[in-house]
């Protein structure tokens, strides 16, 4: 997801419309390292991590998170949710193309089209030269994004979320202005609208950003050209059986970088 700051500002109404069950997403994750690795996982960098949902899940299971965001307002409410749930995580507000861990950890995840608010070539490179800095000796980075045939140059799509807490509703719906994508260089513009209803007062909170589209070839090229990155791996759901191809059962574009010695 790109910098929407009127609506990153608004923690807890997008943790009302996001908030999911990331358990199995996570299953996949450590299962993916120990193929990849031959080794456990014990330590991970969620990146552009939001509320934390995926930092959390991995902190319930004893392995040491660091949570990084732009929005210190994400922060600043994950950590909040993170003591309720009695797991201590490191939060940092960093740029995600420039950024330093005390500690280097096994595996990044980018989760939900975070790395899409990376527009320019030089964005990408920066940010995967950050990312295996802090990564350990053949260390992992998986990408999560949109797939393809959800969202393309010829067809950016729709995107409605929503949820209900407290007779707190709210809706997010992810692209009001049937934006395109710019043929060079796959950057849209993009609008937003996060509609609330609370105490039986309505607001709309509209957002604009610039998305980038990114398909494998670009994130391999773009990975190796960082001089530092190697594409291991392409899958279509978080499932060690399921590739990333153009049945139904591929739902998300799924990258796995390793670091390279």
């Amino acid at each position: 997801m790109a910098e929407y700051n009127q609506v990153y500002q608004k923690a807890v109404y997008y943790d009302i419309a996001f908030n999911r069950d990331v358990s199995r997403e996570v299953d996949f994750m450590v299962a993916l390292y120990h193929r990849q690795t031959g080794a456990d996982l014990h330590s991970t960098l969620d990146i552009a991590c939001g509320p934390g949902y995926h930092a959390r899940e991995f902190a319930k299971r004893g392995i040491r998170a660091v949570g990084l965001d732009l929005r210190p307002e994400m922060l600043v409410f994950a950590q909040e949710q993170a003591a309720l749930e009695n797991v201590t995580i490191q939060w940092i507000a960093q740029d995600m193309r420039r950024f330093e861990l005390e500690e280097p950890v096994d595996m990044a995840i980018s989760m939900f089209d975070g790395i899409d608010a990376l527009l320019t070539n030089i964005d990408l490179i920066q940010h995967f030269q950050a990312v295996t800095a802090n990564l350990t000796e053949n260390g992992l980075f998986l990408i999560d994004v949109t797939h393809p045939r959800d969202c393309s140059f010829q067809d950016y799509g729709t995107f409605v979320y929503n949820g209900c807490r407290n007779e707190t509703v709210v809706d997010v719906v992810w692209a009001t202005n049937m934006p395109t994508f710019d043929l060079v260089s796959a950057v849209a513009q993009v609008n937003i609208e996060m509609r609330v209803s609370e105490n039986g007062r309505q607001q709309v909170i509209s957002d604009t950003a610039y998305e980038r589209l990114l398909l494998p070839q670009e994130l391999a090229l773009l990975a190796e050209r960082s001089g530092m990155f190697q594409a291991v791996g392409w899958y279509g759901d978080f499932d060690l059986n399921q590739p990333l191809d153009n049945s139904p059962a591929s739902r998300r574009l799924i990258a796995i970088m390793q670091k390279v010695r």
